[in-house]
Formats: structure tokens, sequence, C-alpha cells
């Protein structure tokens, strides 16, 4: 072999070896980013049981005084029931129960005794804790989705991204037109 084509085959192997080098760095970014984000979700999920395992106290606390908002109380506790498990759905099913939610809250605001108990004031004041844990939870998981998707869509990294079956995740939002509007209260 002559030098000329020596050295063309080394800089052929150098290259071969920086893009494997450079695809192997880029997978494991891709990867690190992913779990980051899987971790964020397991944050969001135990903040959401921890809020669904704390309704149905809530409800039985609330039923005593308003026993004519059954169609509430009902909707409430079938909600907490339901796991969809993806984002999506869950996102779906946390708007649903946050509306009801503040329903519920809005109807205990109709009962003077009710507010001054002592077991409903610590489930609203538990509820509330659990509500920003959640938002928390919620921050650093769309912060992970972010990076995530920032990751398998900007180039070069998005060719690896491709290549080994890296989607865009779907950022968590539970947020409802009602958060902005007073809820409707009509006791009958």
């Amino acid at each position: 072999m002559d030098s000329g084509t020596s050295l063309v085959l080394a800089v052929a192997v150098a290259a071969g070896a920086g893009l494997g080098l450079w695809t192997a760095v880029a997978f494991n970014r891709l990867v690190r980013e992913r779990n980051l984000m899987r971790e964020g979700w397991s944050g969001i999920d135990v903040q959401l049981k921890r809020r669904r395992n704390l309704v149905p106290n809530l409800v039985e606390t609330v039923k005593g005084y308003g026993g004519h908002e059954r169609q509430t109380l009902t909707e409430v506790t079938a909600l907490r029931a339901e796991a969809p498990g993806d984002v999506r759905g869950t996102q779906d099913q946390e708007n649903a129960l946050t509306d009801h939610l503040k329903h519920l809250f809005a109807v205990a605001e109709a009962y003077p005794e009710l507010k001054a108990d002592r077991n409903y004031r610590q489930l609203q004041d538990l509820l509330a804790e659990i509500e920003d844990q959640i938002q928390m939870a919620r921050r650093y998981y769309n912060g992970a989705v972010r990076n995530y998707n920032i990751r398998v869509e900007a180039f070069p990294s998005n060719a690896v991204a491709r290549l080994f079956g890296f989607r865009q995740a779907d950022f968590f939002q539970v947020e409802t037109a009602t958060d902005r509007a007073a809820p409707k209260v009509e006791i009958a």
C-alpha cells in the first residue's frame, strides 16, 4: 500500500470511529433525557394517587352536609376511580376531577358548619398541599419533556433519535377554561 492509500484509509477509519463515538454519545443523551422525563412522570403519578386517595375522605365528610349534591359526589368518586395511564388520558381525567372538586368546594362554602368542621379543614389543607406538589411535579416533568423534545428535534441528534425510534413526548397540562372562571353554585 502506498502512503496516499494509507492516509485515506486512516482518515476513513478515524471518521467512522468519530461518527460511531458521536452516535453513542447522542444516543446516551437521548436515553438520559427520556429517563428524566419518566422520573418526572412518576412524580406526577405519585401525587395524583395521593389526591385520588384523599378524595373519598373529602367526599364522605361533605356527604353529611350536602345530601342533595349526590350527583357531584358520585361524579367525583367515579373520576377518582379511573386511571388511564397515558399523558393525554390522565390530563383529561385530571381536568374533569379538578372541575368537580372546585364545584365540591363551592358547595361547601354554602355550609358554614362544614367549613368549621376540623376534619373538613384538615382534608382541604391536605388537598391544597397535594395540589402544590402536583404543580411542582408537573413543572419538573414538563421541563424534562422540553429537554427531551429538543434533543429529539434538534440537528444532529434528531438523526440518532430517528434511527433508534425516539419520538416526541407530550407535555402534561392540567388546565381548563373553568380554571379562570368562578364556579356557578345552585343550591336547591
